[in-house]
């Protein structure tokens, strides 16, 4: 097996470019009060309020008073109380219950590659074996399990995107990492995994996780959000 000291935590991927394109586009649909609890659904409450100040909103949705006086001093009337009416899903460029996107995904949830094996067919993977291969394929040691939000109840259920091809998480998630079946899709340690989000296959994604689940996609992408190694670029 080949192998690449990798962290356990996922990196969630946020792209300023489309958070100010989502923040136009919810602006322009309506509404004069943001939702920025739970840190910003997973974003971080700080950059998406910096985002929407900008572009003119002034009241938002918090969760405590330590962030109603961190905001109002940024210029920005938070309150715990009372009801959101920009809609969080072109905010946050999150896909509806179909997938379907609205803008572009705010937050790409990447993991690492940490190893890659053979498995030969009737061989199984993760504890419980749950899977067992058809075929001989090669799978693939994954950063990122139920306790950085990639549910239980994803293996088996769920694909991510491995060198723009969709591939299977297969067995059972683990608490910080997964398995993936990568087929004859190179696939080296160090190399990225995306979970949901992004411009590739697995762009709106959540919505598959939210079948495969029964929780919402607001609570998949703040759990997610939250528990990853988050990244701002351009």
């Amino acid at each position: 097996m080949t192998s690449a000291a990798s962290s356990a935590l996922p990196s969630a991927i946020l792209s300023r470019v489309a958070l100010d394109a989502a923040v136009r586009a919810a602006i322009a649909a309506g509404g004069t009060r943001a939702d920025l609890r739970r840190d910003a659904w997973g974003h971080g409450v700080s950059e998406v309020a910096t985002a929407l100040i900008e572009q003119g909103v002034r009241r938002a949705l918090v969760d405590d008073e330590d962030t109603v006086r961190r905001l109002r001093g940024a210029g920005l009337d938070a309150a715990t109380t009372g009801v959101a009416d920009i809609d969080p899903f072109l905010l946050y460029g999150l896909p509806d219950e179909h997938g379907t996107l609205r803008t572009d995904p705010v937050m790409s949830l990447s993991g690492r590659v940490m190893s890659t094996k053979p498995l030969r067919a009737g061989e199984a993977v993760s504890y419980g074996y749950t899977y067992r291969a058809a075929a001989d394929t090669i799978v693939a040691l994954v950063t990122g399990g139920y306790a950085q939000g990639i549910v239980r109840a994803l293996g088996n259920r769920a694909d991510v995107e491995v060198a723009g091809v969709r591939r299977p998480i297969v067995g059972r998630v683990a608490m910080d990492v997964c398995v993936v079946d990568v087929g004859d899709v190179h696939a080296a340690p160090g190399d990225d995994v995306t979970f949901f989000g992004g411009r590739g296959v697995v762009a709106g994604e959540l919505a598959h996780w939210r079948a495969a689940t029964g929780l919402g996609i607001p609570e998949l992408v703040t759990v997610a959000g939250l528990h990853a190694r988050r990244e701002w670029e351009a």
